[in-house]
């Protein structure tokens, strides 16, 4: 539930994925799916080896352990660091979607209120902070269950509206066309709505039987896929032409008020779970390293976080909001981090770790399945990338609102 919980929020971006694409859009949710899958299950074979007996010994912990084995001999620590990167950019940019997400709702919600969506961004940090007082994730598991009761509820009166107006559905605005230039922003929003690959191999190490890994990574992407799938496609046929970055803004406002709060509800009870992750990539890399630290530990003997390490907490808090209310813009950061760290961390890096440290024992198809993905991984990660790049300066350029 912790790895699949960031996925859920950003599924209320998938309709306007499908305003870019049309059915092209569709199938790739059912890919984004499939490769997801598969990077996942590769990524775990990569944290094992072959003992002398013959059989598969869990060697490595981690999402660096494994970078760190692939640069190995010459730059045992490089690949660490570049992970460390790509996983601190990827759930930073979650944390300050969850605020912008968050700003713009209560907006939408309220557009009578003298209140800007920054206003609201800023209301919304401000019951964050507490966050910055977390000592492990236990605390932030509690927030799990009340995450997927909001959710739940959500995506029953959305899905509820959008049944109630089948009879008026646009059929016939779903089609095999693509946006050339927005559609590489839509391949990133769908690809961060699969992300959890950094979460993977501490779920594999905690699971009773790791033997089922495989069997549930693929009931929770098929899953996802039918879910996100027909959640995109119902919303897309509703408001067609109209849809916007959040699916909710497009309803009544008789009700888009009681779904915003629920949804502004789970955005805050989901922002300690990257956070939390984020500042203990942060601690582990820049204050913990023993004597390859950066900086001296921010915790003291007896365990408790220095009054300058909860500073900084706080100061990552405030930095969160500060991009959100500079970048209000949902989509196109979405489609951004999923361009950036989402490609990387899902489709390239898992696929070149595999080559690297399995080459021997890949079958050609299996060779020729990394090398697909890394290649058109690789080709979507950057025209998304520049593509969310363009989109931001336009934005500014012409003063465009979410």
């Amino acid at each position: 539930m912790l790895c699949l919980s960031p996925q859920g929020m950003f599924v209320l971006g998938l309709p306007y994925a499908i305003l870019h694409g049309g059915y092209l859009g569709l199938f790739l949710i059912i890919f984004a799916a499939v490769v997801c899958c598969y990077t996942g299950k590769i990524l775990i074979a990569c944290l094992y080896e072959e003992n002398e007996d013959g059989q598969l010994v869990r060697v490595r912990d981690s999402y660096v352990d494994i970078a760190n084995a692939c640069c190995a001999p010459r730059f045992p620590s490089l690949g660490g660091h570049v992970v460390n990167v790509a996983q601190i950019i990827e759930l930073v940019m979650t944390c300050i979607l969850y605020v912008v997400v968050s700003g713009n709702l209560m907006y939408n919600s309220f557009p009578n209120l003298p209140m800007s969506q920054r206003s609201w961004a800023i209301i919304a940090t401000a019951a964050l902070l507490p966050c910055a007082f977390l000592k492990n994730l236990k605390a932030v598991s509690r927030f799990s269950l009340l995450c997927t009761i909001a959710h739940f509820i959500i995506n029953v009166l959305v899905i509820a509206y959008c049944l109630s107006r089948a009879r008026d559905w646009a059929w016939d605005k779903v089609k095999f066309y693509i946006d050339v230039k927005k559609f590489p922003i839509s391949i990133g929003i769908i690809v961060f709505s699969y992300t959890s690959q950094i979460f993977l191999p501490s779920l594999e190490g905690n699971m009773q039987k790791p033997s089922e890994f495989h069997c549930m990574m693929n009931w929770t992407h098929i899953a996802a896929c039918i879910l996100k799938g027909l959640f995109a496609l119902v919303a897309y046929l509703t408001w067609a032409d109209e849809t916007k970055e959040v699916i909710t803004d497009n309803l009544p406002s008789s009700i888009r008020a009681i779904v915003n709060i629920f949804l502004v509800s789970k955005a805050l009870l989901s922002y300690p779970l990257p956070f939390f992750a984020a500042v203990e990539v942060l601690e582990k890399t820049f204050f913990q390293e023993g004597g390859r630290a950066f900086f001296p530990d921010c915790y003291g003997g007896d365990g408790r976080l220095k009054s300058w390490g909860l500073s900084l907490r706080c100061a990552l808090v405030v930095f969160t909001m500060l991009m959100a209310i500079y970048v209000p813009h949902f989509a196109l950061l979405m489609g951004l981090t999923g361009s950036l760290t989402g490609a990387g961390l899902c489709f390239l890096l898992p696929s070149l770790f595999h080559l690297k440290l399995l080459w021997r024992k890949l079958l050609w198809h299996q060779v020729f399945f990394d090398v697909a993905i890394f290649v058109i991984g690789g080709i979507c990660s950057i025209s998304g990338f520049i593509h969310s790049v363009e989109g931001l300066i336009e934005a500014y350029k012409y003063n465009l609102s979410d």
